[in-house]
């Protein structure tokens, strides 16, 4: 947390990255409708984890992993990665809501539920992409391999994310929203199980 605090250029490059898009956003289309409005929001997360996430790893010089390899075992380096990158993805998604709201319009029935929802899907992007830049991170710092590797991923499971949070653009129960939840949950969990197993041969490379 020290250190990405005082490499405080990193968050106001993404923040200023969302405000800027949302704005071009707004400027190109005004208040579109709900659906659209949907599907615009959860694009402008993936890319927001996209950039956020990979230079958690990305950024770090060979030299720092070396200290931080003499210093911390590899299951609480990968860990605090995760957690970071989901408090990180989680402000990110607020503030991304915010902007959206104001600029583009409100057409939200149940604001409540799309918060959880967005801040939780927000956040199993988040472990998804920590996962993989950690991978590409150890592949000679190769960023085109976490495009090949993260998009396959995670378009499955941005459909769904999309889809349970179209539950908030309406007032009628639909069903299914536990089962995708419990299977969002589970991706995480796969994820995070991946990430503690995996990372420390990675880490002895």
């Amino acid at each position: 947390m020290l250190l990405e605090i005082r490499q405080q250029y990193t968050f106001y490059g993404i923040l200023l990255y969302v405000v800027s898009t949302i704005f071009v956003l707004y400027m190109a289309m005004g208040q579109p409708e709900p659906n659209v409005w949907n599907g615009l929001f959860w694009m402008i997360q993936l890319f927001i984890c996209v950039n956020a996430i990979a230079k958690s790893f990305l950024q770090e010089s060979r030299g720092r992993m070396l200290y931080f390899y003499s210093i911390v075992s590899p299951r609480n380096f990968i860990l605090s990665k995760l957690l970071f990158n989901l408090a990180l993805m989680g402000l990110m998604n607020i503030i991304s809501l915010i902007l959206f709201a104001f600029m583009l319009g409100n057409p939200l029935d149940n604001a409540v539920k799309f918060i959880i929802l967005s801040s939780f899907g927000g956040m199993s992007l988040s472990l998804v992409f920590t996962f993989i830049a950690a991978i590409a991170a150890r592949a000679q710092h190769n960023a085109a391999l976490m495009a090949i590797m993260g998009f396959p991923l995670i378009i499955p499971q941005l459909l769904l994310l999309m889809r349970l949070s179209n539950i908030a653009f309406s007032q009628v129960y639909q069903t299914g929203l536990i089962s995708m939840l419990l299977l969002i949950a589970a991706l995480d969990a796969m994820v995070v199980a991946l990430s503690v197993i995996l990372f420390p041969f990675l880490w002895k490379d």
